[in-house]
């Protein structure tokens, strides 16, 4: 895999960011999309200049002039990923910097009625997300809106038959029965680092020949927390012990994660403030218009069942205007906290990151 700078800094964006997606509050658990939020920023870090340039280079790894072209190569880049779809539009009511819309060649602009975005996002999603989580109102100047929705089948679907009630033990310690799927997986796939197990299920490829998007599921130590235990499905192949050649049974329970989140609440402890104060903010990059982040939102859900993977993300970032083999089976089974993350098919980005911390459950 292609250890790409951009890659890296959305690895760093996703270990710092489900530390603050875990704190007290997060109750049953997590699902976001750090590609998503790199993406959606990076675009609007494009127009950020003096000292709000400064504080997102150091969360993103890129601000001004520079960022747009780093947001259309990672989009790209990731694009080649098989069933990945990834989007960006620019919605606007002030004028912008003709050099800051030449430098986002791919993304429109304009302006569109609340009902248009809400189709926009439930077409790419494929349902998945119904609506922009976000209201836009007259106040909005500008909000800039990035999907990615992913949907793939298992290599080896689990078979439904074998799926049965079997307990899981929640964060508080509370056990219920949920429907657990069960499943040999090649011991190529299995090892395990800083004392966890990860699991990769592989998806299929498409007829085109684009690399498939790659599923881990990580099992901790009992007790170890999200921020810990998630980041180790995108820890180096130095750091991975295999676990050797004997088969392995996975038991996983079937399961659908949602989280609609403020990430812009987020912002401070991620190091970031300028930007989303109105006497600060400078993306004088951006529009002649003084303008600062009022909201940066995002919901994401990821949804695992018997024949594969649906994930999908929407990120709004909106401003305000104003002043300023043959041995014995082994067996591991999610049967308590756990994480899954969904990789890119190139260089192990984290398109999407959730924890399961509740008691499973299952949209349909």
């Amino acid at each position: 895999m292609r250890d790409t700078a951009r890659a890296v800094a959305v690895r760093r964006l996703g270990e710092r960011w489900v530390r603050e997606m875990e704190r007290p509050g997060a109750g049953g658990g997590f699902v976001c999309s750090p590609a998503g939020l790199w993406l959606a920023m990076t675009a609007v870090a494009a127009g950020a200049r003096t000292e709000t340039a400064r504080e997102l280079r150091s969360l993103l790894g890129t601000a001004g002039p520079e960022a747009a072209a780093a947001a259309g190569k990672a989009a790209r880049e990731w694009g080649r990923t098989g069933t990945l779809t990834l989007a960006t539009r620019v919605w606007n009511t002030v004028p912008l910097l003709p050099e800051y819309e030449r430098s986002l060649p791919d993304v429109p602009f304009g302006t569109a009625r609340a009902a248009e975005i809400d189709a926009w996002v439930r077409e790419l999603t494929q349902g998945l997300i119904a609506r922009l989580p976000l209201t836009l109102d007259d106040g909005t100047p500008l909000a800039l809106v990035h999907v990615l929705a992913l949907k793939a089948l298992w290599e080896r679907a689990f078979d439904p038959a074998r799926t049965r009630d079997l307990p899981f033990t929640d964060a508080s310690g509370t056990v219920r029965p949920v429907a657990t799927m069960h499943a040999s997986v090649p011991s190529r796939d299995v090892w395990t680092v800083s004392g966890a197990y990860v699991v990769e299920l592989r998806c299929r490829a498409e007829p085109d020949g684009a690399p498939p998007a790659r599923v881990r599921f990580v099992l901790g130590e009992p007790g170890r927390a999200a921020g810990e235990v998630l980041p180790l499905a995108w820890a180096p192949e130095e750091s991975r012990s295999p676990l050797g050649s004997g088969p392995v049974t996975l038991a996983l329970p079937r399961f659908t994660l949602r989280t609609h989140v403020r990430v812009d609440e987020q912002l401070p402890s991620l190091g970031v403030r300028r930007v989303t104060d109105p006497r600060e903010a400078d993306l004088s990059g951006l529009s002649p218009v003084r303008l600062h982040l009022s909201a940066v939102v995002q919901e994401a859900v990821v949804r695992i069942a018997e024949e594969g993977v649906e994930a999908a993300a929407v990120t709004v970032v909106a401003t305000r205007s104003g002043a300023a083999g043959t041995r014995d089976a082994r067996r591991i089974a999610f049967d308590r906290p756990f994480g899954v993350v969904v990789l890119d098919g190139v260089s192990d980005v984290p398109l999407v990151a959730g924890w399961q911390a509740a008691t499973p459950r299952h949209e349909v």
